[in-house]
């Protein structure tokens, strides 16, 4: 099933409604630099890929900032979210589907999280049954490169049956929650993912300590 569209949906929908200058979790960035960010990495291919490539990085962040810059006030702020929600342009790589699935399931869902997890009172949401399995599916194929930094091997734990050897190592952990969470933490959204852990008390401690994500 194709979820990235209506992902992108509840996403645009809660940028609006938190409105520009929200807080989000991503570091240094408000609600403004995240739609930003959104926005440019499916029509700007230079500043996408100065989202991976460090040489270009500091333009990528300066384009993201004079683009947040413009986008503060409500009514072009709206704007903008309007336009990320329309979708990627034709010949963007984001228009091809399988692109866009790898790229976007797990950002649409993580940004979402970030906007409604930066304030002090929210609640998980309850996952449609398929779009958990479809986290899940994308969670696993990058499981090793958002965990490589972390010296320890990983293993996540699905309550409701699946496992995945992320990272192989002599000493392991079990991070065990939904697949939206797993994927949260992953991410390296730590503080914020409703996941527990089973291991040795050290290496607990050290992953908890650890840089997890990109």
């Amino acid at each position: 099933m194709q979820f990235v569209e209506p992902s992108r949906e509840v996403l645009a929908e809660t940028l609006l409604a938190a409105g520009p200058g929200a807080p989000t979790l991503c570091e240094g960035w408000r609600t403004q630099e995240l739609a930003a960010h959104l926005y440019l990495r499916e029509h700007n291919p230079r500043v996408g890929l100065g989202m991976v490539l460090k040489p270009w990085r500091k333009a990528t962040d300066k384009a993201i900032a004079a683009l947040a810059a413009e986008s503060s006030t409500p009514a072009a702020f709206a704007e903008l979210v309007e336009k990320f929600r329309a979708g990627p342009p034709k010949m963007s790589l984001f228009a091809w589907k399988p692109i866009d699935r790898t790229a976007n399931l797990i950002e649409f869902f993580v940004h979402t999280e970030d906007v409604r997890r930066a304030t002090d009172r929210w609640a998980p949401r309850a996952l449609d049954a398929d779009y958990s399995e479809a986290l899940w599916a994308e969670l696993v194929k990058r499981a090793a490169i958002l965990y490589r930094s972390v010296d320890l091997g990983i293993v996540l734990v699905d309550p409701q049956g699946p496992r995945h050897v992320a990272k192989r190592a002599p000493v392991s952990v079990a991070i065990i929650g939904e697949p939206g969470e797993l994927a949260m933490h992953a991410n390296g959204r730590t503080g914020q993912a409703l996941v527990t852990f089973e291991g040795q008390p050290d290496a607990v401690a050290l992953l908890q300590t650890a840089v997890v994500g990109l």
